[in-house]
Order: C-alpha cells, then structure tokens, then sequence
C-alpha cells in the first residue's frame, strides 16, 4: 500500500513539475514574442523616418522644376518676394511683437500631415492667442519626388481659398483629408470639395473655381519651391522660432512648443 502511495506522489509530483515546465516554456515564449514585436515597431518607425527623410533628400537636392516669377500674382495678404517670409501666409500678420512660428509644409507630405494631426489646433491657438506669429510656408517639392502636380495644383487652389478668406479653413481641410496612399495626390474635383468644406459658397464658390481652373496661383506655389530649394531645406514639415529650428517632435507636443515659445518670448 505504501508502495502505491509513494508511486501515485512520485506520479503527481512528475506531472506537476511538467505543468511548470510548460508554464514556463510558455511565458519564455511570450516575452520572445512581446520583445519580437517591440523591434519590428521600432524598426518600422525608424524605417519610415528614414524612408521620408531619403526621400525628401532626394527630391530637393540640384536643380528645380519651379521657375521664380516676379510678376506673378499673389493670393490676398501673402507676403511678396521682398519681404524675408516671402511667399509665406500668416494667420495673424499683425502680430509682429512676438516669436515667430514658421512652418515649410507641403500638402502631400504625410509627415505635414501626421504634424497638423498631432498638434494643429495647438498651433493656431498659440497665433489665436496672440502668443506667436504663424506663418505657414508652402513648397511643392514632392511633385517632382511623387511624379505628380498635386502639391503644387493644392497649394495653388489654397491661394484661391485664402482671397476667399479661408485661409486656414482651407488649409486644415486638406490636411484632414490626405490621399488614399502617397502619390494618389488630389482631384480638381477634390480641392472643390475642399472649398465647399472650408464654408466658401455662392460667388465666392464661382470665383474660387475659376481660380482653381485657370491655375491663377501656380506660380506663387512654384516662387515659394524655389525659394525652398535656394535655402536648401531637406524636407518638411522643418519649423522653426525666429529663425532657429526646432524638432518637429517638439511642435507636435504642445506643452513643449509652449514652453519653446515662452523661451523665445524671454
């Protein structure tokens, strides 16, 4: 009898130092698994950072497609060619006592976007505020690096939107609104959408569609993409205060642009 206890205590002692030897076998395998998918995460966010940062690289580097027109048009309020922030639209021109906040974006950077999606009402409501002067820099450079004419067709209809007085409706609007996938670009029939969306309607809906048609402000698109080649700027979203560049990463987390501003403030 004592032998058949001893036998099933052997039997039940084997069985559970198996269970544990499995549970254990299990949870290496669940941290294997957890830090294997903690890398590919890493790996892929530092990939697409490399990939964005290449590509805006490559694409802004040697000569241009832009051809820098003097003469040409200007929407409602932008900056001219003489002034330092040429070709740049400012919510808030009169505010020039505080920090200046200047933003490069191009309409079909999915970096510009990810930025606006982050922290783009903090942005405007620091100009709100009257805390800095934003001004919002257009470039077109992906065209030539996504082997289309979105960029500079959207930042063109953005100037038929911004003599409408929806500057920074329209500008938000296409942001809300990236393509499907990068290179997809816009529609004309798209960038009306996008009117209609920013609250332009009757004759100012007419005048902004002939505007878009014509293609008025093209050339104010392309002398602000030279203007982004001539200073040699890698790629956007680059933002800066007063002429120093910051982190996007900073932008993007409105406690430290606050901060970044009071700094510049002081």
């Amino acid at each position: 009898m004592a032998d058949k206890n001893s036998d099933r205590r052997a039997k039940a002692e084997a069985a559970r130092n198996a269970a544990n030897a499995g549970e254990k076998k299990r949870e290496r395998m669940t941290r294997i698994i957890g830090a294997v998918v903690v890398v590919v995460v890493v790996l892929g966010i530092i990939g697409i950072a490399v990939i964005a940062k290449n590509s805006s690289s490559d694409s802004s580097g040697g000569g241009s497609s832009a051809s820098a027109d003097p003469n040409a048009p200007l929407p409602a309020g932008a900056f001219t060619k003489d002034n330092k922030f040429a070709y740049g639209v400012s919510l808030n021109p009169q505010d020039t006592a505080v920090p200046v906040l200047e933003i490069w974006e191009d309409f079909q950077c999915p970096a510009c976007q990810a930025l606006e999606k982050a922290n783009g009402t903090g942005i405007e409501k620091l100009a709100a505020d009257g805390k800095v002067q934003l001004i919002w820099r257009p470039t077109t450079f992906l065209d030539r690096n996504l082997q289309n004419d979105s960029s500079v067709r959207a930042a063109a209809a953005w100037g038929c939107a911004i003599d409408a007085g929806k500057t920074q409706e329209f500008h938000n609007a296409v942001y809300s609104n990236p393509p499907a996938n990068e290179g997809d670009g816009f529609t004309d029939a798209q960038l009306q959408a996008f009117a209609v969306a920013s609250g332009i309607t009757g004759a100012e809906l007419d005048t902004f569609n002939s505007c878009l048609a014509a293609g008025t402000y093209k050339p104010w698109a392309l002398n602000s993409t030279q203007v982004f080649y001539d200073a040699n700027i890698p790629g956007t979203p680059l933002v800066k205060i007063n002429g120093t560049e910051i982190d996007p990463s900073i932008v993007a987390d409105q406690a430290k642009l606050e901060q970044a501003v009071a700094d510049a403030t002081k």
